[in-house]
């Protein structure tokens, strides 16, 4: 019984092994169309404005909130650390530090993963399970040119501007409590800040927003193309999507830390 169980066990797993590596390399697969078809014409440049504005100009109000608050819990935090060893005038150039190449690109990437790949990934797999785009293949129309090369493209433009708007309204949010409550001096605040942040903090900061805009609309995208059973079918895609995403991003995150850390 126990040898079995144990050669139930080995089939299992080895069934589930090849299963995750046959999706992996079909991924890779689509990765490479969306590639491919992102420099081949037409370029469906009203597909890619509207995606702008719906990525960009419809996040923007959440960005902004998020921003500031994440910014004016962050300093409290730390001014709460710092005013034990009388370091209060660090706490902007420590919240702007961690803003910069960590805290923003990462809430960023979560907030946009949870509004705009959720719809994404909705709206594309709705029109998959009502045959939408079988008849869009029917007509000559590569599905992958139309609808995720757009939002490909508009998610790597946009939401490494959204995370450099995360960073300036969490520094103000940052800026309200060091001065408004810690008492910080205005001068000091501003100069620790410049001294301590530079630019490869921001570059660092916007490298890790751009991978996390690829992966999150390429891997929406993806759910949505691939969605089937319906009006269920869809929910589960779209769940599927963020979850994956989220993951993604965490993962991906860890990974890049470590790369611009050691080089």
């Amino acid at each position: 019984m126990p040898v079995r169980t144990a050669e139930i066990a080995v089939n299992w797993l080895g069934v589930e092994t090849t299963a995750r590596l046959v999706e992996i390399g079909k991924f890779f697969v689509y990765v490479g169309d969306v590639l491919k078809q992102t420099v081949r014409q037409p370029m469906r440049t009203s597909l890619v404005f509207q995606q702008l504005e719906f990525i960009g100009n419809q996040s923007l109000n959440i960005i902004l909130l998020t921003g500031f608050f994440t910014g004016a819990v962050f300093g409290l935090q730390i001014g709460g650390i710092f005013q034990i060893f009388k370091a209060e005038g660090l706490m902007g150039a420590a919240t702007a530090k961690a803003l910069t190449r960590e805290l923003a690109p990462l809430m960023t990437g979560f907030l946009i993963s949870g509004r705009v790949g959720s719809a994404m990934t909705a709206e594309i797999a709705t029109m998959r399970v009502n045959e939408q785009i079988d008849a869009m293949e029917a007509m000559g129309v590569d599905p992958v040119n139309y609808l995720v090369v757009p939002r490909f493209i508009a998610s790597l433009a946009i939401i490494p501007l959204l995370c450099v708007v995360f960073i300036f309204i969490g520094v103000i949010g940052a800026y309200t409590t060091g001065v408004g409550i810690f008492r910080v001096d205005v001068g000091i605040f501003i100069e620790k800040m410049t001294q301590i942040v530079n630019m490869t903090d921001i570059w660092n900061g916007l490298e890790k927003s751009a991978v996390f805009a690829v992966l999150m609309s390429l891997i929406a995208c993806r759910y949505g193309l691939r969605a089937s059973g319906g009006a269920k079918g869809v929910g589960v895609a779209t769940t599927n999507s963020v979850v994956v995403s989220l993951l993604a991003i965490l993962c991906c995150d860890v990974l890049l830390t470590y790369a611009q850390v050691k080089f």
